[in-house]
């Protein structure tokens, strides 16, 4: 796994651990290698496949710039480039977020405070096209399945859905009834018509049907305090994940449709806040969760 720090100086690291088990099945992280990142990393994300390096994985990480590492087979970091399409500037607005393509490995989609996206090609180390796609900051972007769609999610209020085949338009699939800013947003991959998003400061999850815009199909309600992550289950289209300010990470069926949703079918109680949570796709028993200082694995 790797693993970002988040400390409001100029002294941040990411760390790529590895969870090791003994005899009785007991396991123990240790700290593979770790590297500087400057500022705080907005996002952390393995490519979702192994690329042609043969001998290295790559990672992805946005903050101030999007960056790629490669980190090779004797546990050694590289740095593999810098993403910056702002190259007449002193200063670069902050990236909020990114997304890497599934289906086309070479294509990396990320968003800034400064309105805009940018699908990146790696394989080039420039960008392929810059939209606006906000009215505000935007805070989120994610792939569906296949290599032309995506979403975004920002402070104006709203969820728009863009095809890459024609981004002259964009389809608002839902604004929030205050223009309330959207954090997250994360894209069912085994049914690619539901998606789900959560506001700034809310107690519950939106699920959206894209079939249906305006309209939200499901409300997730169960948690006291407001959202800070959400991630599908990676191998069934009807259930999901969130984490929350109460310190509980909750698991939802959310098979009947167009309901309000209060009662999760588990829980579980952490020691702090939970800040983030990852549902790992190759191991679909596993749930990552970090509070405070600390990362739990979580068997479901």
């Amino acid at each position: 796994m790797a693993v970002g720090s988040y400390i409001e100086e100029y002294s941040n690291q990411v760390q790529i651990i590895e969870l090791q088990k003994d005899d009785q099945n007991n396991g123990t992280f240790k700290s593979l290698c770790q590297f500087e990142h400057p500022y705080p990393a907005t996002k952390v994300m393995w490519a979702p496949t192994r690329n042609n390096l043969s001998s290295s994985d790559l990672i992805a990480t946005t903050g101030d710039y999007l960056r790629l590492w490669s980190l090779s087979e004797d546990n050694k970091i590289d740095m593999k480039g810098v993403l910056n399409n702002n190259k007449h500037a002193e200063y670069c607005a902050p990236l909020t977020s990114f997304d890497w393509n599934e289906t086309d490995p070479s294509m990396i989609g990320s968003c800034s405070i400064d309105t805009t996206c940018t699908i990146w090609d790696i394989n080039t180390m420039s960008p392929k096209t810059q939209l606006i796609a906000h009215d505000k900051e935007v805070y989120d972007i994610a792939f569906a399945c296949g290599k032309d769609i995506f979403g975004t999610v920002g402070a104006d209020g709203s969820v728009r859905m863009f095809d890459l085949r024609s981004l002259e338009h964009s389809t608002i699939l839902y604004e929030t009834p205050a223009l309330t800013p959207l954090l997250k947003l994360v894209w069912n991959k085994q049914d690619p018509n539901y998606l789900a998003t959560i506001h700034t400061d809310s107690h519950k999850a939106i699920i959206l049907d894209i079939r249906v815009p305006s309209t939200p199909v499901a409300e997730l309600v169960g948690h006291i305090g407001a959202l800070n992550g959400i991630a599908w289950a990676p191998h069934s289209p009807n259930h999901i994940c969130t984490c929350a300010d109460d310190r509980q990470a909750l698991i939802w069926d959310i098979t009947t449709k167009n309901v309000i949703i209060e009662d999760p079918i588990l829980a579980f109680a952490a020691e702090g806040e939970i800040n983030q949570l990852q549902w790992e796709s190759m191991h679909e028993d596993w749930i990552a969760i970090c509070f405070h200082d600390s990362l739990q694995i979580l068997k479901v």
